[in-house]
């Protein structure tokens, strides 16, 4: 093959199948067996549960010995089953955000996945990219990498082309996972996947799995609880055994019994249901195209009161256009929207060929040699494809409405500066037809300290002071209308400093417009407390005009410059009124978050540069962008937005506040049930004595059956409730607790209200109508069930009754208790009665059990109300 012409594409499909795809060995992937090996190693509530079962076929009850084992075998099902669907929408989520590079295949330029690179490949790689395989430089203009990734030192590496094809030393390649500092180039890919130096790093990793700041919670709450439980369950066998003669049989009965106790008080499920909502959470944002890359990020979300968004691309289309063309004697207006080449070139209203205005032909020729980007037509129409930088896409869709193409030249590249957020401005020197010239653009005021002459009419003064006044004058009223503004110079001499005495040229000035859902995002944002502050590199007066269309009030605004000569105590006073932030430099956004932070601020951030990776990880929570975005600052990143979209974001923290909310509501629930059960049975032992109940109240395989079935189910199931309406009127959370003194109160009430409920109607079937002790534990075993049911739909709101509505609000949740009552009738009322030693009961034993249902659902539907006018308890 031609170097510059790559692979050919029947090459590379033969290539891709002798070598396979360029992808490390997923070292974190999870296999079945090690999900199922995972839900009994170490699983505290297993091991007990099958010492209960050794136990029961030791004294003979078989029934319950099956039973029980089939109990394990569920709590497997229902863990494996979570863990399985977590594992496969996290995986979904990661092929979500596909790498993609710019390879040359048959002559011509590409994207393909990163995957798909091949031995062989001719592959181009620009600043913050990056390297997707290990290759052999061809050529580069002013490159430096990062290796911190192998090496473990941050500094910039140098690399050159090998002078020859036999001595290729680690100077003349690049490694896969370093990425590109600065500059510009092209290389031919050697190897991929696991035969690349990453590769074989990958392969001696052991991946440890990170423990989220909301399972540290969640796991602390399951210590608690496991402790109280196994005391309750230990006093509770210690008061049975005083009130009976002691037997073998009865011994082993109260122990089964603790053992019951204790599985059914210990919150085994609470961790998978984390798990789950976690999961789903990301799954709901990523299908509104925010892609969660670390789990930790929800929590961080839900919390978020400051918002540091990007201008350029998140709060505005990102789509620039080139409206005018101003030089120091005309301005020439440019019609057409977007990336379509359609549209004229009018110089006072009348329509006029570009190419016979020598200034304006000249800016033309600048701004496409001066290009590192590249414009590809969309088949069947005037529109074309921007790769790359989107305001040089739009300096390219510019020259080719005058009919100019960077084809048209046969200008040979000399030398480049390349743009840099720092340096903000981009110069090349090229040799066309045995002549050298030098053409420069950037940011305007950049571009204007070096130049030294000005052009007019053809020809070339020196630049007066007054020249600079204008010039700056014209700029500012741009600026004021919302314009980004570029300054565009050339000199055709003094070649051995390219950027030292220019000749300006003219300003090109463009627009990116707001985008529409921008304006009700913000309005969202004001409704839930959260400040949102503009950073921008552009100019003050630009970012203005921008804000007040999208209706951000400006309060105070900083500019880059400013922000130098501030102090951190000045700047820590006045953040908080600063909703603008002009002229900013990557270093600057990471003292902007640091201040936010030392104000107690949970801080969101947007950035899309590879010099906005430390900003990124600094805050709370980092965003990147999925478009415009570098691969290193999409690495940093704990949030990825597809679209690029300020809105996005505004749904990722609804998104994140539902999933922070639902963790309340599951945890409470589950909480409640557990220390409802635990009271029913230590009380219903302490009143044996007064009211002759029998012991216990509930059976170990009752009391397993709820374990299962109305605890863990709900439960998971009150983890996809959906948004409430008004989730983004309510303030920031910040640093909320999972659980407050006020939901510690409610678990508390709810547990009580039903253990008082329970043992109410075991009372009413047992002293007072029956006497009969199976018929009365089957009523009561009813109720409980009902009441956990009837608590899990009270748990879907803290302030909306459960009777105003509807039960299909949550439809997992109607689903799984419909379940859960066909499961109750069939162990009442068919032949597993025999192994739950339940019996049928009669329509006035439903009458009571539904009475007492109804009693818990009113009782919090009035609580609700109350609260809602008075505003005692807040959740």
């Amino acid at each position: 093959m031609k170097k510059e012409e790559g692979l050919k594409e029947t090459e590379a499909k033969k290539l891709l199948e002798k070598y396979g795809r360029n992808e490390l060995e997923d070292i974190g992937k999870v296999s079945s067996v090690k999900i199922i090996w995972r839900q009994v190693k170490g699983n505290f509530v297993i091991y007990l549960l099958l010492v209960a079962m050794i136990l029961s076929f030791f004294v003979g009850k078989i029934f319950t010995a099956w039973a029980i084992l089939g109990v394990v075998f569920a709590v497997v099902a229902a863990g494996f089953i979570q863990e399985f669907k977590a594992e496969k929408a996290i995986n979904a989520l990661k092929n979500m955000l596909m790498p993609i590079t710019t390879v040359v295949r048959d002559g011509k330029e590409k994207e393909i996945p990163s995957s798909e690179l091949v031995p062989g490949d001719l592959i181009l790689l620009r600043n913050g990219e990056k390297v997707p395989a290990e290759c052999i430089l061809v050529s580069q203009t002013d490159l430096s990498l990062d290796e911190s990734v192998l090496t473990g030192e941050s500094k910039e590496v140098k690399k050159s082309v090998p002078k020859n094809e036999k001595n290729i030393s680690d100077e003349n390649k690049l490694f896969m996972g370093s990425f590109l500092v600065s500059g510009k180039c092209t290389a031919v890919v050697l190897n991929t996947g696991m035969k690349t130096q990453f590769g074989k790093i990958a392969g001696m990793i052991s991946t440890a799995e990170k423990e989220l700041p909301l399972q540290k919670k969640i796991n602390q709450i399951a210590k608690i609880m496991a402790f109280v439980a196994i005391l309750i369950a230990v006093l509770t066998g210690t008061v049975a055994l005083l009130q009976e003669p002691l037997t073998e049989e009865y011994l082993i009965e109260i122990f089964i019994l603790v053992i019951a106790i204790s599985v059914a008080a210990f919150p085994v499920g609470l961790p998978l249901v984390l798990i789950t909502t976690l999961s789903g959470g990301a799954y709901k944002m990523a299908k509104k195209n925010a892609i969660v890359n670390r789990m930790s990020a929800i929590e961080a979300l839900g919390e978020t009161t400051v918002v540091c968004a990007d201008k350029t691309g998140t709060i505005t289309k990102g789509e620039m256009t080139v409206r005018k063309v101003i030089t120091p004697r005309r301005e020439y207006s440019i019609t057409g929207v977007g990336y379509k080449s359609k549209g004229d070139f009018m110089l006072d209203e009348k329509k006029i060929d570009p190419k016979k205005h020598n200034e304006l032909n000249l800016i033309l020729k600048t701004c496409t040699l001066c290009n590192d980007s590249k414009i590809s037509k969309i088949q069947g129409g005037s529109e074309y494809k921007p790769n790359g930088n989107p305001t040089e896409g739009a300096l390219l869709i510019m020259s080719a409405k005058a009919g100019i193409f960077k084809e048209d030249f046969s200008a040979e590249s000399e030398k480049e500066i390349p743009f840099s957020s720092e340096r903000k401005q981009m110069t090349i020197v090229v040799k066309e037809g045995g002549k050298k010239a030098v053409y420069s653009k950037g940011a305007l005021e950049v571009v204007l300290e070096k130049c030294s002459h000005i052009i007019k009419e053809g020809e070339i003064f020196r630049m007066l002071e007054r020249d600079r006044k204008a010039i700056l004058s014209e700029n500012s009223k741009l600026t004021s209308n919302s314009f980004r503004t570029l300054g565009v110079a050339f000199k055709e001499s003094g070649f051995d400093k390219p950027e030292e005495g220019l000749v300006f040229l003219g300003i090109v000035a463009m627009e990116d417009p707001p985008r529409d859902e921008v304006k009700d995002a913000l309005l969202l944002c004001k409704k839930a407390g959260i400040k949102v502050k503009m950073i921008t590199g552009d100019d003050i007066q630009t970012a203005i005009a921008i804000a007040k269309q999208i209706g951000l009030q400006v309060g105070q605004t900083l500019e880059g410059h400013e922000l130098d000569e501030m102090k951190d105590q000045t700047l820590k006073k006045i953040i908080d009124e600063i909703t603008i932030f002009a002229r900013v430099r990557p270093e600057h956004k990471i003292r902007i978050v640091r201040m936010l932070k030392e104000k107690g601020e949970v801080v969101t951030m947007t950035g899309d540069g590879v010099n906005d990776a430390p900003a990124l990880k600094e805050a709370h929570v980092g965003v990147a962008m999925g478009i415009k975005g570098t691969d290193v600052s999409r690495s940093v990143a704990d949030l990825t937005l597809k679209d690029d979209n300020f809105a996005t974001i505004v749904d990722a923290i609804k998104e994140g506040r539902t999933t922070f909310n639902n963790m309340k509501k599951f945890v409470s629930f589950q909480l409640s049930c557990n220390y409802a059960e635990l009271a029913i049975l230590f009380l219903g032992v302490l009143l044996v004595p007064f009211l002759g109940w029998p012991i216990p109240l509930l059976l170990a395989l009752q009391i397993l059956l709820m374990n299962l079935v109305t605890d863990n189910l709900p439960a998971i199931t009150l983890g996809f409730n959906p948004s409430s309406r008004d989730i983004m009127e309510e303030k920031p959370m910040k640093k909320k607790e999972l659980l407050n003194k006020n939901l510690l109160t409610l678990i508390a009430f709810n547990g009580l209200l039903m253990c008082i409920l329970t043992l109410l109607v075991f009372f009413i079937l047992y002293n007072v109508l029956r006497g009969d002790a199976e018929y009365a534990r089957t009523t009561a075993l009813a109720t409980l069930i009902l009441l956990e049911i009837a608590s899990a739909f009270n748990f879907r709101s803290f302030r909306k009754g459960t009777l105003t509505r509807s039960i299909f609000t949550n439809k997992p949740l109607a689903y799984a208790s419909i379940i859960s009552i066909a499961v109750t009738l069939a162990v009442i009322y068919t032949p597993l009665n025999i192994i739950f030693e339940t019996t049928p009961i009669t329509l006035l034993d439903w009458g009571i059990t539904i009475g007492a249902t109804f009693i818990i659902i009113f009782v919090f539907d009035i609580l609700k109300r109350i609260n809602e006018k008075r505003k005692f308890m807040e959740f």
